[in-house]
């Protein structure tokens, strides 16, 4: 069989390395304004409640049917369209919400109407959320793009490495962004505007690497088709029928995957969002401060990551690594409810942020590289963004729980102890999910690798 472009290392980690920058700056924009809460209150006149429909509206309309639609694009259109598509969305929801927290918008008339629209919040939170909203479409397309795009370049190879590494990337975004807003803010008289439009410039580029990519990948299905391993209208992995939705649905794997992600991920990026202004309340430091405390959450999860990704390719696993990440995350959530406010030292609030970020490795690591396990690769891409989807409902409405629980009791107790059951639901589904791959023997106990003997 001739040498595919996929077969050279350097090719197939040159492509992951230009979708997971632009993962990176994804995640840079998404938490750009986790550390200026208090600022963004003080200068534009938001509140906890306002700050909450702000941090959901990423998922809104996801939520409301987008993700399912872009799971049909990309296994209609392939990875190329919609990658491009994603990043776009990106860039053009950044701006918005750029124009929407700039100084000169608040004199405009548009900004006087909005606030006279929907009193409950001021203009610039709604116009905010608008971009957010646009931005959020995009950053989830682009999430369910990669993991496809990883699954097809990696396939019989180091799947789980390049997804771990791919999602530590990604993640060393959150602690950037965590040091860099308050710095940047800072330079510019704490300015609001200035991180924003920086990680917006960003998301341009990250735009320009996956048309880089998408190049690349052009040249990989001429191969393909070269080799007859694919036709000239689609590759392999872009046959796909509406029907087929129909067999996601009908699957219990897929379920069990899915509400296990929403619980996972509903303690632990809705977190994010509050987690600097929590440690600012707990601690009594300043947002500066918080920011940097908080950053500390994926340096672990962006070391183990990797580590994890080759124990399971080459080792396997999967399933039991989801429970004890689920295990690991009620204990932390359960430690900010009550032990931190007891002993407010620095110390132990990075230990406990540190250690939250083992869960963060260990329960992504094995989920994503399980997926292609359970579901036909025709409509993966499909499986993921349902997947993305029922995850998304999660991601929506939980900021705005937490945002109304916490103005109504004012403090972080109540809104702690929630992620808490979060945790323990998501591990009774991992439980769950471990007895039915024994039941069905999926695999996902088993290594990634294939062996060439085999």
């Amino acid at each position: 069989m001739a040498k595919m472009l996929n077969d050279s290392v350097v090719a197939r980690w040159t492509a992951l390395i230009l979708i997971a920058l632009m993962m990176f700056f994804a995640y840079m924009f998404v938490d750009v304004m986790s550390p200026l809460k208090s600022l963004i209150e003080s200068a534009r006149g938001w509140d906890s409640g306002a700050f909450g429909t702000y941090a959901a509206s990423e998922y809104i309309l996801n939520v409301c049917g987008f993700l399912i639609l872009a799971g049909i694009i990309l296994d209609k259109m392939g990875i190329r369209f919609t990658g491009t598509l994603s990043a776009s969305l990106m860039v053009l929801g950044a701006a918005i919400k750029f124009v929407g927290v700039s100084e000169w918008f608040q004199g405009t008339g548009f900004n006087a109407w909005l606030d006279s629209w929907w009193t409950a919040m001021p203009g610039s939170a709604k116009m905010a959320s608008l971009g957010f909203m646009i931005f959020g479409c995009g950053c989830e397309m682009a999430g369910t793009t990669v993991s496809k795009s990883i699954a097809k370049w990696f396939k019989g190879k180091e799947m789980a490495l390049a997804m771990g590494l791919e999602m530590a990337i990604a993640r060393l975004g959150v602690f950037a962004v965590m040091w860099l807003a308050p710095i940047i803010s800072n330079s510019f008289d704490q300015s609001v505007v200035a991180p924003v439009g920086f990680c917006t410039v960003l998301l341009l580029i990250g735009l320009i690497n996956y048309i880089v990519f998408s190049v690349m990948d052009s040249k990989f299905d001429k191969q393909l088709v070269a080799a007859g391993m694919a036709t000239e209208e689609k590759s392999p992995e872009d046959e796909f029928h509406i029907r087929d939705l129909g067999k996601i649905f009908s699957s219990k794997m897929f379920w069990l995957v899915a509400l296990l992600c929403v619980l996972y991920y509903s303690a632990i990026f809705p977190f994010q969002r509050y987690a600097p202004n929590y440690l600012e309340v707990t601690l009594g430091v300043d947002n500066a401060t918080a920011s940097q405390l908080f950053s500390f959450f994926p340096i672990l999860a962006m070391c183990l990551t990797p580590l994890l990704g080759i124990f399971l390719d080459r080792k396997g696993k999967g399933a039991t690594m989801l429970m004890l990440g689920a295990i690991i995350m009620i204990v932390c959530h359960l430690s900010f409810a009550f032990v931190l406010p007891l002993y407010p030292h620095k110390w132990l609030a990075v230990t406990l942020i540190a250690v939250l970020g083992v869960s963060f490795s260990l329960v992504p690591a094995a989920l994503w590289p399980s997926v292609p396990k359970i579901i036909d690769e025709k409509i993966l891409g499909s499986a993921y963004c349902l997947i993305f989807w029922v995850q998304n409902i999660g991601l929506c409405l939980v900021p705005l729980l937490i945002g109304k629980v916490l103005q109504s009791t004012g403090g972080y107790l109540a809104p702690m102890i929630i992620f808490s059951s979060f945790g323990i639901l998501a591990f009774i589904f991992s439980f769950l999910l471990k007895a039915e791959d024994r039941r069905k023997g999926y695999g996902l106990e088993l290594p990634n690798v294939v062996k060439k003997d085999e």
